[in-house]
C-alpha cells in the first residue's frame, strides 16, 4: 500500500514538474532572446543560453521614437496601480456592504451585478463608450483608460463571498454593541480579515489592467500609449527586429514579477485559505 502511495506520489510530481518545465520555457526563452542577436533568433536549433547583449537591446529599445517605451511603461503602470486601488478599495466596500449589511433590494443589486458578469460589456459597449469618450474630449488621455474601469463586477462579487466567510456575523454584531460605527467596523474589522482576499484580487486586477490592449489601442494616441500598445508601435516600427519585441515583451513582463515577489505571500495565502473554506 505504502509503495502504492509512494509511486503515486512520484507520478505527480513528476507531471507537475513537466507542465510546469512547458509553462516556463516561453518565459525562460523570450528573456533568453532579449540577450541575443536577430541572427540567433533565426538559428536552428534555437540557442538556450544568455548571451551578452542585453545592455545593447535595452538602449535600442529605449532609442526607439516609434514605441514610446519608456512613455508607456510609465502610463501603465499609472493606470494599472490607479484602478487596481479603486477596484479594491469599491469592492471590499460592496462587499461588506452586501455580505454583512441588510438593506432594501440588496439581492436584486447583487443578481444585478452577476448579470454584467455574464454580458461582454468591454465589446459590447465599446463603440457608445469610445463616442462618449470624444464627447468629453478624453481621447488621448490616461483617464479615457482609467475611469471606465475603476469597478468591476467581478471584484465586488469575490468580495462579497470572501466576506461572507472570512467575518463572522458575531463579531460584526459584538463591534456594534460596543459602539462601533458602520466605517468602524468596515476599518477595524473587516479589512483585516480581508487582507488575503484584498492581495488575490489586486494582483488579478493589475495584470488585467497592465496587459490591457484593445481599448487603449483605440482611445489612445501614439504619443502617450501604455506599454502593450507601445509593443504594438514596436512591431510596427520593427517587423523583422525579433529580438527587440522580445526585449520589450521582457521588460513589459517584469513589473508583474515585481508584484508577485513583493506580495506573493499573501496572494498564495489568499488562494489557499480561499480554497480550504471552499
Amino acid at each position: 500500500m505504502n509503495n502504492r502511495l509512494w509511486d503515486a506520489g512520484l507520478l505527480t510530481k513528476v507531471v507537475l514538474g513537466f507542465a510546469l518545465l512547458l509553462s516556463a520555457f516561453p518565459i525562460y526563452y523570450m528573456f533568453i532572446m532579449a540577450t541575443r542577436t536577430n541572427d540567433d533568433a533565426v538559428e536552428t536549433p534555437p540557442p538556450l543560453l544568455p548571451g551578452g547583449h542585453l545592455g545593447e537591446n535595452i538602449q535600442r529599445l529605449l532609442a526607439t521614437e516609434d514605441a514610446n517605451f519608456v512613455t508607456g511603461l510609465v502610463n501603465s503602470a499609472i493606470v494599472a496601480v490607479t484602478v487596481t486601488a479603486s477596484v479594491v478599495l469599491i469592492s471590499t466596500l460592496a462587499g461588506f456592504a452586501f455580505a454583512k449589511l441588510r438593506f432594501p433590494g440588496s439581492k436584486a443589486l447583487l443578481g444585478l451585478i452577476l448579470v454584467t458578469m455574464m454580458v461582454p460589456l468591454q465589446q459590447m459597449g465599446m463603440v457608445p463608450l469610445y463616442e462618449m469618450m470624444v464627447k468629453l474630449e478624453w481621447t488621448g488621455q490616461l483617464k479615457a483608460v482609467i475611469l471606465p474601469f475603476l469597478v468591476n463586477g467581478f471584484g465586488v462579487f469575490m468580495m462579497t463571498q470572501y466576506t461572507s466567510q472570512a467575518v463572522p456575523d458575531e463579531l460584526v454584531e459584538a463591534a456594534r454593541v460596543d459602539g462601533a460605527t458602520t466605517l468602524g467596523i468596515y476599518g477595524r474589522v473587516v479589512l483585516p480579515a480581508l487582507r488575503p482576499g484584498m492581495a488575490v484580487l489586486a494582483l488579478l486586477v493589475f495584470m488585467q489592467t497592465w496587459n490591457e490592449f484593445m481599448w487603449p489601442l483605440i482611445v489612445l494616441n501614439p504619443d502617450n500609449p501604455v506599454v502593450q500598445t507601445s509593443i504594438a508601435a514596436l512591431n510596427s516600427a520593427h517587423g523583422t527586429d525579433y529580438v527587440m519585441l522580445f526585449t520589450g515583451t521582457a521588460a513589459s513582463v517584469l513589473p508583474l514579477f515585481v508584484v508577485f515577489v513583493l506580495f506573493g505571500r499573501q496572494i498564495v495565502g489568499g488562494l489557499m485559505e480561499g480554497a480550504v473554506k471552499a
